[in-house]
C-alpha cells in the first residue's frame, strides 16, 4: 500500500480564547482590591493608558475670577452692619462675663498626633517581654536565656520547648533557666511563658492572691471535670458544696487562657463591599462601589501618532498599536465586568427579595443555574462573578456566594434553605433554659414544629457550623 499526501478542505467549529476574552474573564473573578492593583500596574506599564484627573475646585474658580478682572468688573465691597439693641440689660451682661468660672487652657497637645499615627508597627509580644527583661538589668547569660525563652513562645504566649532543651542550647544549668523563667512569668501580660494551661491559670491566680484556695484546687486537679461541667464530681472529691464550686468556676472563667493574643501581630482584614443595596420607598436600589476606582481613557497623543501614517518606524508603530489595543480592551473589560456584576446582583435581588426585607430566616434555596438562566449567562461566569465579591444589604454585609445554598424539603411540601435551618437552630438554642439545654435529638424534634424533618446528626453538623457547644457543655448552674 503506497503512502501519499493529499490536501482536503474541512470546515470545523472550535472555541478560541481571544486575548480580549481572556482579559475579561481574568478581571471578572478578581476582587475589588485585586482589580485596583491590576489597574495601577497597567497604568505603570502601558503609556497609552492614562487616568482622568478631576479638576479641583480652585482650578475651576480661577478662570471666572480672572475673566471678571479683565472685564474691569468691580467687586462690591462686603460690609457687616451691626446695630446695638437699646433694650440690653448691661448689668446682667457684665455680671455674666465677669463671674470667675472653670478655667480652660488651650495647649498644643490637643492637636498633637496620636501615638498610633506614627508608629511603624504594632508592638509584638516578643518586644514587650524583652523590654521588661532588660528593665531588670540582667546579666549577659540571663539575657541570652530570656531571648531563647521569648523566641520559643507560640502566638498564645505558651513556652513550646522544655527547660532541658533551653539549658542545653544556652550551655547553662536547668536551675538557672528555671530562675529566669520564673522571673519572666511575672511579666505583663500575666500568665505568659507558662508551659500549659494549668500553669498559666495558676500564675494568674497567684497574681490575684487567691492561691491555695478552692480555685487553685480545681485548676490543679479538675480541669477535665470543669471542661465537662461535671461539678458534682468536683464537690464529691474536694468535699465542698455546689455553691462554692460555682463561685470558684466563675472566678476561673474570668482568667485569660491565652495571654499572648492581645499582642497578636495579625492585621485585621476589612471588607469593602463591591455592591450596595439600599431600600428607598419600598424599592431596592443597587449601587456599584466605584469609590477609589480610577477613571481610565486612551492617551490622545498616541491616538494622533497612529493617524500619521508612514511617519513612524515599523517597530514603533507595532508597539503603539499593541499598547492602544491593550488599553481599549482593559477599559471595555472593566465596563463589562461592572455590567455583569450588576446583572447578577439584580437577579439575586429578585430571587431573594424576602431575605432583603425580612432576614436570614426567609432565605430561599438557590443555585448558580437559577441566576445563569435568568440573565442568559453560563454557570461558570456566575461562579466567577460571585467569587470574593461582597454586597452591603439592609441585613448586613454578605458574600455573593452566601445567597446560593442547598435546599431541604419540608414535611408538607416546599423547600427551605439550609442557611435558614441553621438560623432556626440558632434561635432555638438561644431560647433554651441554660440549666437544661436541648440535646441534638430534642432540637431535631422541635424542628418538626417548623415542618422541617432532619436527622440528629444533621442537627449536630449545623450546630458545629454555628460554633455552638454540645448540650453537656452548654449547661449552666
Amino acid at each position: 500500500m503506497a503512502l501519499e499526501l493529499r490536501q482536503q478542505l474541512k470546515l470545523t467549529q472550535q472555541l478560541i480564547m481571544t486575548p480580549q476574552l481572556q482579559m475579561a474573564i481574568k478581571l471578572l473573578q478578581l476582587s475589588r482590591l485585586e482589580l485596583l492593583d491590576t489597574i495601577h500596574q497597567e497604568l505603570e506599564e502601558n503609556p497609552a493608558l492614562e487616568e482622568v484627573r478631576e479638576t479641583t475646585s480652585e482650578e475651576q474658580l480661577l478662570e471666572p475670577v480672572d475673566k471678571a478682572a479683565d472685564d474691569g468688573a468691580a467687586a462690591k465691597e462686603v460690609t457687616i452692619e451691626e446695630k446695638i439693641q437699646e433694650d440690653i440689660d448691661w448689668s446682667n451682661y457684665l455680671d455674666e462675663y465677669n463671674t470667675p468660672g472653670r478655667a480652660n487652657f488651650e495647649t498644643e497637645a490637643r492637636d498633637a498626633p496620636k501615638y498610633d499615627a506614627f508608629i511603624a508597627r504594632k508592638e509584638s509580644l516578643n518586644d514587650h517581654l524583652l523590654w521588661q527583661l532588660l528593665m531588670t538589668s540582667p546579666s549577659r547569660e540571663e539575657e541570652q536565656i530570656g531571648s531563647l525563652i521569648v523566641g520559643n513562645l507560640n502566638r498564645d504566649g505558651y513556652l513550646d520547648v522544655s527547660v532541658e532543651e533551653i539549658a542545653r542550647t544556652s550551655d547553662t544549668t536547668e536551675e538557672k533557666v528555671e530562675s529566669v523563667l520564673n522571673l519572666m512569668q511575672t511579666f505583663d501580660p500575666i500568665g505568659v511563658c507558662a508551659r500549659d494551661l494549668s500553669e498559666c491559670l495558676l500564675i494568674q491566680a497567684k497574681h490575684l492572691k487567691i492561691d491555695n484556695t478552692l480555685v487553685t484546687g480545681i485548676i490543679k486537679n479538675h480541669l477535665g471535670d470543669l471542661e465537662r461541667k461535671n461539678y458534682k464530681s468536683i464537690c464529691r472529691v474536694l468535699k465542698v458544696n455546689l455553691n462554692d464550686v460555682v463561685a470558684a468556676v466563675n472566678v476561673i472563667k474570668g482568667l485569660e487562657p491565652k495571654p499572648g493574643r492581645q499582642y497578636s501581630d495579625e492585621t485585621p482584614q476589612y471588607i469593602t463591599p463591591d455592591i450596595y443595596v439600599y431600600k428607598m420607598d419600598k424599592e431596592f436600589v443597587i449601587v456599584l462601589n466605584d469609590d477609589g476606582m480610577p477613571k481610565l481613557r486612551v492617551n490622545s497623543f498616541y491616538k494622533k501618532s497612529m493617524r500619521a501614517k508612514g511617519k513612524l518606524p515599523g517597530e514603533a508603530e507595532n508597539y503603539i498599536q499593541d499598547k492602544l489595543r491593550s488599553a481599549q480592551w482593559l477599559i471595555k473589560s472593566i465596563h463589562q465586568r461592572q455590567k455583569t456584576i450588576y446583572k447578577v446582583m439584580d437577579s439575586i435581588l429578585r430571587f431573594q427579595r424576602d431575605f432583603f426585607e425580612k432576614g436570614i430566616a426567609h432565605l430561599r434555596p438557590m443555585v448558580l443555574r437559577d441566576v445563569a438562566q435568568d440573565i442568559g449567562m453560563h454557570e461558570s461566569t456566575i461562579s466567577r462573578v460571585t467569587t470574593n465579591k461582597y454586597a452591603y444589604t439592609p441585613q448586613g454585609i454578605y458574600e455573593l456566594k452566601y445567597f446560593f445554598n442547598s435546599s431541604i424539603k419540608r414535611v408538607h411540601g416546599g423547600a427551605i434553605a439550609s442557611v435558614s435551618v441553621q438560623q432556626i437552630i440558632k434561635q432555638i438554642i438561644m431560647g433554651e433554659d441554660p440549666r437544661k439545654p436541648y440535646s441534638d435529638d430534642k432540637i431535631s424534634k422541635l424542628l418538626k414544629d417548623h415542618h422541617i424533618n432532619i436527622a440528629r446528626r444533621t442537627v449536630a453538623k449545623y450546630r458545629e457550623m454555628l460554633n455552638v457547644l454540645p448540650s453537656n457543655k452548654r449547661k449552666q448552674i
